[in-house]
């Protein structure tokens, strides 16, 4: 296994543990009352259309149900049931029962509203396909009403009750600040005027304390940017905003690590002249921009469906894909012999190591004849690529061309080692080479394809292939995975850029 390199040595505080464990019991809290308004929401929309007698001119839109018609509740249980695993399903992928979670109340309602009218119009289609005549269609109106209401108001209750609070100072999350600059003094003078955001400033790390008239500002300085994990730790810090000006953001990937070693939430407050927008989610501090690394999508639910839909993919390509392995195998045999299949270390998920299988496309003492090469590399970063590698037998140049040497990590795919589509997977030499930055494709499963091979494949330069990694992790969805395949099988068709 390939670790990152150690920027220090410390173990999350008990105290830090006991606040992470809280929030898990919270979000399961929250997750319970959404299931019991879910159940409460129909239950409503039930007596709405059943036991309501509607005044005119509604009682025309709401017919009254004979009694020989009427539906016991307990016929809709099985529906409800199936309701609340959908929408908490939903729910869950969508991260609405992550710690610290601060989005707007517009999104919010967005996000619930169109959840409820996709989950219950999806219902709607299942129940009436097998059984048509049984179910009135008005309740599942009336429970996306019922249910939006429900959960929309109870979301309204709860940042209401957290404003309360957080204005007397209670429950809020501890900060420091790393600068002392312009920019940091800004973050901190809007935290301190900000008391309903829910966070206490404690104070700022700098390696040189704010001054004034010969007298230290009101913010507490905690010490300087080497002494972070012991303030963070001594002071029990929450979460970290990084306000560093732009002549020192060559520390930003080392502070980040670091807040990254001890599970501590942070944000960025940049020069935003100096950054790029399309890698972070964006927030406002009383006017302050704050920006945080955006997540990895892949992983809980989105995991467990990307791995359904490759085992799916691989399945049913298995009888095209078996019977051109072995015409390819053959090839191979008669054109240079034995071994048929390349065997490689590369470097997979989270730095471990994996045996990668690919049709072997060069001589074999190709690996020993490396080293007198490299002064010929035509790739930039820590590739190494050549245009017309001498070590490249005839079939093999035909099996580059067409990316069909990779096929053999069919293989890789069943085993859980590899994904259908995912950053192409590295070796050790050339992730030991690796810029900070560049380690977060290391976070997914590595692919067969890729984004930047359906793009540009080695035509591309190395930093723009890791940023289109870095964009598929933080962006992933099915339908992603769908397009990328579409467009991966023109590029290999036409060979563009593959050498």
């Amino acid at each position: 296994m390939i670790e990152y390199p150690p920027v220090f040595d410390s173990s999350s505080s008990a105290t830090r543990q006991r606040i992470q464990h809280q929030r898990r019991w919270m979000s399961v809290g929250l997750f319970l009352i959404d299931q019991l308004l879910i159940f409460c929401g129909f239950a409503l929309a039930y007596l709405l259309r059943y036991q309501v007698s509607w005044p005119p001119p509604f009682d025309r839109i709401v017919a009254e149900v004979a009694t020989e018609n009427l539906v016991p509740f307990s016929a809709f249980l099985p529906i409800v049931i199936m309701l609340q695993v959908l929408l908490g399903l939903r729910f869950i992928g969508r991260g609405f029962y992550r710690p610290s979670r601060r989005i707007t109340m517009m999104d919010e309602a967005a996000a619930i509203t169109g959840s409820v009218i996709t989950m219950i119009a999806l219902l709607m289609v299942v129940v009436f396909l097998y059984r048509p005549f049984f179910y009135s269609r008005l309740i599942f109106a009336f429970a996306v009403v019922t249910i939006i209401v429900l959960l929309l108001s109870w979301r309204l209750l709860l940042i209401g009750i957290r404003h309360w609070f957080w204005t007397r100072g209670l429950g809020r999350e501890r900060v420091l600040v790393v600068g002392g600059t312009g920019l940091g003094q800004l973050v901190m003078q809007s935290l301190t005027a900000s008391p309903g955001v829910g966070y206490t400033l404690v104070g700022y790390l700098s390696n040189e304390p704010i001054i004034t008239g010969n007298r230290a500002r009101v913010f507490q300085h905690l010490g300087n940017l080497d002494d972070f994990e012991e303030v963070v730790e001594q002071h029990r810090i929450q979460h970290v905003i990084i306000a560093l000006p732009f002549w020192e953001y060559d520390r930003l990937p080392e502070l980040a690590a670091r807040c990254q070693a001890l599970g501590i939430e942070y944000q960025i407050a940049p020069d935003i002249y100096q950054l790029s927008f399309d890698r972070v989610d964006i927030m406002h501090l009383s006017g302050v921009p704050l920006l945080q690394p955006k997540e990895i999508q892949l992983h809980g639910l989105n995991l467990a469906l990307k791995r359904i839909f490759d085992l799916t993919m691989v399945l049913l390509s298995l009888p095209l894909t078996l019977p051109l392995a072995i015409i390819i195998a053959v090839l191979i045999w008669l054109d240079s012999g034995r071994p048929i299949i390349f065997r490689q270390q590369r470097v997979g998920k989270h730095g471990h190591l994996f045996t990668c299988y690919k049709f072997r496309t060069m001589v074999p003492d190709a690996e020993q004849r490396r080293q007198e090469l490299l002064a010929h590399n035509e790739a930039d970063g820590p590739l190494f690529k050549m245009r017309a590698d001498p070590r490249v037998t005839r079939v093999g140049r035909w099996l580059r061309r067409t990316s069909l040497d990779e096929l053999p990590q069919l293989f890789n795919v069943l085993r859980g080692d590899m994904s259908l589509i995912g950053p192409r997977p590295a070796l050790p030499e050339e992730v030991e080479r690796y810029e900070p930055w560049h380690r977060r494709r290391l976070e997914v499963l590595p692919g067969l394809a890729c984004l930047p091979q359906a793009l540009g494949r080695s035509e591309i330069s190395f930093d723009e292939q890791v940023r289109l990694d870095i964009y598929y992790a933080e962006n992933w969805s099915l339908s992603l995975d769908l397009r990328i395949l579409m467009m991966v099988i023109p590029a290999v068709l036409s060979g563009r850029g593959a050498w």
